[in-house]
């Protein structure tokens, strides 16, 4: 059985704000804000008795003193009143006008005490006009109320209720106008319901964006489960998309076959994008207002690269590049791009040169290519047939150093040609004078371009130069309009929202802000890891400071605000501090110091132990340190201890030579020993006999008791086959000639012998010879 939402038993009514004064907001989709005071309100109407559900480990660590106060915080909860409210929290708002109904989610508890905020859709779908709200400086009435609680000036006022609503599972939207495409539409429907929607109501209609920026207005007319309205928000959704009525949809499959017939990689369509190389031309098509989209991932980065476009036919075909980065992550558009060619082609060949040293190039994964049909917005030509052109990328030097530049000269005159005054060609000296007069008659040459034309052609009439772009200049009014377009028509940026809206006075300005401050440009967000806007102000001189300095993007100082526990030290750390808290421990590591060892030269263990947190004396801190004078770990040293009083150490010295000379005449009988002092270590290796009685053993023992003093000297004490077989591995660890054989005694000790996981505790914990030096 489903489980029913929780309902809250809330309800009030507020005045509506006037959209001037939630603009700076940019609400989208069924959201709203309501006062601090209405969140107060519906956590006191959501208290219920019963036992606290706070805690959320899945295992009790009595070490962590977090899980130890939300442990203790439960038990003493278990009885009392706790506040919980539904989530995600919905609203029905009633129009106290006219009645209209509609659902709403809530964004924030920040608007004005009294009064709430309301999206364009809400707005529209309560039946609201800005109109009828009351101006923004006669707002502070709206807040004034009669003696029963009613509001006492004239403008709007809806009731919010609380009102949880089932999970959709099934949503039919018709279009309201032809030509939608339901496989194009339906991811597009996904991710903008995801992003500004909580719930949907029947009957209502809402708008969607487009890839372009268009809007596309839909009706919601049926759901599963049936009922008045359904929630979005974490629940598979099936959507249809059917028309609105017949001939709505004969309308529709025209303009859908008439795209499928010039879609891309169709004849009489644009070409398909693909990867590229520096060895091989690309030849393409591309459509009035379309994009062909390619890829150069590879190239020598020591050297320019030269993207040419050649253009076969007279069309407007225009050029932009971009790399591809963690900071840049859209293709390239003419409102969005690093690199991009408006200008006319010479000798029918547009380029975009690209130096090594260009800061863009930083990090530069791949340099994305877009060909770029150029239209004016709103005058694109009915049938027109595709531009042809020839894509190639190359490196500029290639027979030259890295920072030689492309040698696009042509060959010296010879002696026998001179230059014409008028024309400025290099004409044979027998033909100059039949020449001069011909030309000086018929052609002109345009004093700032120097091209020459003929008087009485249209190229001539049509010839114009930008007074503000020298280097701007066409002979034809559709080249001249281009330029208008371009260089001196405002633009306004589609990602910075409706509410505040930002103009540029040219197409550059504008793509120049897009890759750069725009709230709305694509990045790969470090922390999460998914390509998001970089949000953020570009109004504020401080929030682009702390870009700078931080290297972090609004978005990024956002997201990287979430806090993690260290794996080395098991602090708790904000994402963005994690590079720098690890980079902490990467300095403590040089300066630790190295850790004893056992002295038994068979024990791979230390002689303080190994904390949980890569402690080199662990042991002796929680009170399980050696405990003797001998420099034996604590279990090599188990064997001898005596609680007696012993203040000279003969009995210790007794005790130790008893233990020599059992194992040279008895041999311990472990069948992985490889002690030479030991009779059974000896067999075990095929070597002979040592000692096998008193007399011979003892004097053989003697020399190691007079070298019990000396801590650099070892002893030869048989050990279990676990601390035996580390310390094997230690040595060869040690042999890589990368770590101290201390350092990997300890990691192996401290990982169980497992030597993939002491590699691991090496590289966390211990110095490296080069950084120790």
């Amino acid at each position: 059985m489903d489980e029913q939402p929780l309902q809250l038993n809330w309800s009030a009514s507020f005045s509506v704000a006037h959209p001037s004064r939630v603009s700076i907001k940019d609400l989208q989709g069924d959201k709203m804000l309501l006062p601090q005071s209405a969140l107060e309100q519906l956590l006191a109407a959501s208290t219920t008795t019963g036992p606290s559900t706070s805690h959320t480990f899945t295992a009790f660590d009595p070490y962590n003193p977090y899980s130890v106060a939300d442990a203790r915080r439960e038990r003493s909860q278990y009885h009392e009143a706790y506040q919980q409210l539904p989530d995600p929290l919905m609203f029905q708002l009633v129009n106290q006008k006219n009645g209209n109904v509609v659902y709403a989610g809530i964004r924030e508890f920040s608007s004005g005490e009294g009064e709430v905020a309301l999206s364009a859709h809400l707005l529209e779908a309560l039946g609201i006009q800005e109109s009828d709200i009351p101006p923004v400086e006669n707002e502070v009435i709206n807040l004034v109320n009669n003696e029963d609680g009613s509001p006492r000036d004239g403008g709007v006022h809806i009731t919010v209720k609380a009102k949880q609503l089932p999970k959709g599972t099934y949503v039919r939207l018709r279009p309201l106008e032809a030509g939608y495409n339901p496989d194009d539409w339906k991811p597009l429907l996904e991710r903008q319901l995801r992003g500004n929607f909580t719930t949907l109501s029947i009957d209502s209609t809402f708008s969607i964006q487009g890839a372009k920026g268009e809007d596309f207005r839909f009706l919601a007319d049926k759901f599963q489960p049936e009922g008045d309205g359904i929630c979005v928000v974490d629940t598979d959704l099936e959507v249809d998309i059917e028309p609105l009525n017949e001939e709505q949809a004969r309308e529709t499959l025209r303009q859908i076959a008439a795209k499928a017939q010039r879609a891309p990689g169709t004849v009489s369509g644009s070409s398909v994008g693909q990867a590229i190389d520096i060895w091989k031309d690309v030849e393409g098509q591309v459509l009035v207002g379309d994009y062909v989209d390619y890829e150069l991932p590879s190239w020598d980065k020591t050297r320019a690269v030269v993207i040419e476009l050649s253009l076969d036919e007279d069309h407007e075909v225009d050029l932009f590049v971009s790399p591809k980065t963690a900071r840049q992550r859209a293709l390239p558009r003419d409102t969005e791009h690093i690199f991009g060619e408006f200008s006319l082609p010479k000798d029918g060949v547009k380029r975009i040169v690209i130096q090594p040293t260009n800061a863009e190039l930083e990090g530069a994964e791949s340099l994305l290519i877009s060909v770029h049909g150029f239209s004016i917005p709103g005058t694109e030509p009915a049938g027109a047939k595709p531009g042809r052109y020839t894509l190639r990328a190359r490196a500029a030097d290639s027979q030259g150093s890295a920072g030689a530049p492309v040698d696009l000269t042509s060959s010296p005159p010879s002696a026998e040609e001179e230059q014409c005054r008028n024309c400025l060609q290099m004409i044979p000296k027998r033909t100059m004078v039949l020449h001069q007069n011909f030309c000086l008659r018929n052609n002109v040459v345009c004093p700032h371009c120097k091209n020459v034309f003929q008087k009485r052609s249209e190229d001539w009439q049509s010839h114009w130069h930008c007074p503000t772009h020298p280097d701007a200049h066409g002979s034809s009014p559709q080249s001249k309009a281009k330029h208008d377009y371009i260089q001196h028509t405002q633009h306004t940026c589609a990602s910075c929202g409706p509410s505040t809206p930002f103009t540029f006075p040219s197409l550059p300005e504008l793509a120049r802000h897009r890759t750069t401050v725009c709230p709305g440009k694509l990045i790969l967000c470090q922390f999460c890891h998914l390509e998001v806007p970089q949000e953020g102000d570009p109004l504020d001189p401080s929030s682009e400071a702390e870009t700078v300095i931080s290297g972090l993007t609004a978005h990024e100082r956002a997201d990287g605000a979430r806090t993690t526990d260290c794996h080395l030290c098991g602090a708790i750390i904000r994402l963005r501090d994690m590079a720098a808290h690890s980079a902490n421990h990467e300095l403590d590591k040089a300066t630790r110091s190295v850790p004893v060892v056992c002295r038994d030269e068979l024990c791979g263990r230390t002689l303080h132990g190994i904390g949980p947190r890569g402690q080199i004396n662990g042991g002796t801190r929680m009170g399980q340190g050696p405990g003797n004078e001998l420099g034996l770990c604590s279990l090599c040293f188990s064997p001898l201890y005596v609680n007696m009083h012993d203040p000279e150490g003969k009995a210790l010295r007794r005790r130790i030579e008893r233990r020599y000379l059992t194992q040279l005449m008895t041999g311990c009988g472990r069948k992985w020993c490889v002690n030479e002092w030991c009779k059974t270590g000896r067999a075990n290796q095929g070597m002979e006999k040592l000692g096998s009685s008193a007399a011979a053993a003892l004097p053989l023992v003697r020399p190691l008791l007079e070298e019990i003093a000396d801590h650099g000297r070892p002893l030869h004490f048989c050990v279990d086959e676990a601390s035996q077989r580390r310390k094997k591995t230690a040595e060869m660890l040690a042999a890589e000639g990368v770590w101290e054989p201390e350092w990997c005694i300890a990691a192996l000790e401290a990982e169980g012998g497992n030597l993939a996981k002491a590699r691991g505790w090496l590289g966390d914990w211990a110095p490296t010879k080069v950084a120790r030096t």
